[in-house]
């Protein structure tokens, strides 16, 4: 199909729903961000409402996403990308990649030593490595220390937590696909 101006601004709508269903985000948490109404937003995610710069913008900042990205521009052949760090539950995640296919963020976890960790689960693998100070992996039963230069993959329908140990931020790199994206769900407990 070719890319008509129509396809482009159908795609919006979509592309609006799939972001916040990835952030894990309400109509309502999304109009409390934004500014902008629950009926404004659900009606540009299902493609009744003309999107508009005004609406868009205010978008954009809460995704963390260039405004290229909402819109689904085409790339304009430089490679290179240019992060926009996202603070979520005390944690920096500095995206380096491009949205679509395997995301590769760069991590980092500020000592929390008052923190109860909380076992998350959701579908896909992930994979990391350690670049500074010490990760604290919850994996299932297990309990593991990582350090610089080390590396983990794992099935993350595994409930699993990370945090620093010690008293140093953690730097680590993360890969993950799609599936990795979703929003992670509380582990329940018998």
């Amino acid at each position: 199909m070719p890319n008509t101006k129509q396809h482009i601004l159908d795609a919006v709508g979509p592309r609006l729903r799939d972001l916040r269903h990835r952030r894990g985000m309400t109509l309502a948490e999304l109009a409390e961000h934004t500014g902008v109404n629950e009926s404004t937003l659900s009606r540009l995610e299902n493609g009744t409402r003309k999107p508009t710069l005004e609406l868009l913008l205010p978008l954009a900042e809460v995704y963390a996403v260039p405004l290229d990205d909402l819109v689904g521009a085409p790339r304009t052949g430089d490679p290179r990308i240019h992060p926009r760090p996202v603070t979520r539950h005390g944690m920096t995640h500095i995206p380096l990649s491009h949205p679509g296919g395997v995301q590769a963020h760069k991590l980092l976890i500020p000592p929390r030593p008052d923190a109860e960790p909380d076992l998350k689960t959701h579908e896909g693998f992930e994979w990391l490595y350690v670049i500074a100070g010490r990760l604290r992996l919850l994996l299932g039963d297990q309990d593991l220390v990582l350090k610089p230069g080390e590396a983990a993959e794992f099935d993350t329908r595994v409930p699993h937590w990370l945090g620093a140990d010690g008293e140093r931020t953690v730097e680590l790199l993360i890969l993950f696909g799609k599936q990795g994206e979703r929003a992670h769900l509380k582990v329940r407990t018998a």
